[in-house]
């Protein structure tokens, strides 16, 4: 079985090699620092810290991670998307970024109540 060019042959396998103890020792160490540089009213330092924290490959693989094996992980999101397979889950990893992000907008949606009225 030949890969084609650019594909990933086995996102399973390469999903549960991750060392997550190590990844979740880079982001505490991370948010350590971070609560470190607030005590000392540092915001500079809070600033860039928290930059390398959202920016960081431990910090989008832990967020992933979290997101989808918790208890709602069967219910989709607003985008209607499931991460269910380690597959998918890479490619959320890759698709976190701050660029290019636009947010769908809010829907009011009025529930009615039992005297019949709306509530606003």
């Amino acid at each position: 079985m030949t890969a084609q060019a650019g594909a990933i042959r086995n996102t399973s396998s390469m999903w549960d090699a991750v060392d997550w103890r190590t990844l979740e020792h880079n982001v505490s160490r991370l948010q350590a620092r971070i609560v470190k540089a607030v005590q000392q009213r540092r915001w500079n330092k809070v600033r860039t810290l928290q930059h390398l924290l959202t920016h960081s490959a431990s910090g989008k693989l832990l967020a992933v991670r979290r997101v989808t094996e918790n208890d709602g992980r069967k219910t989709p999101g607003v985008d209607g998307e499931l991460w269910d397979t380690p597959h998918k889950k890479l490619q959320g990893v890759a698709s976190l970024k701050a660029r290019g992000y636009h947010p769908m907008p809010l829907r009011r949606i009025h529930i009615p109540k039992a005297n019949g009225n709306f509530d606003r």
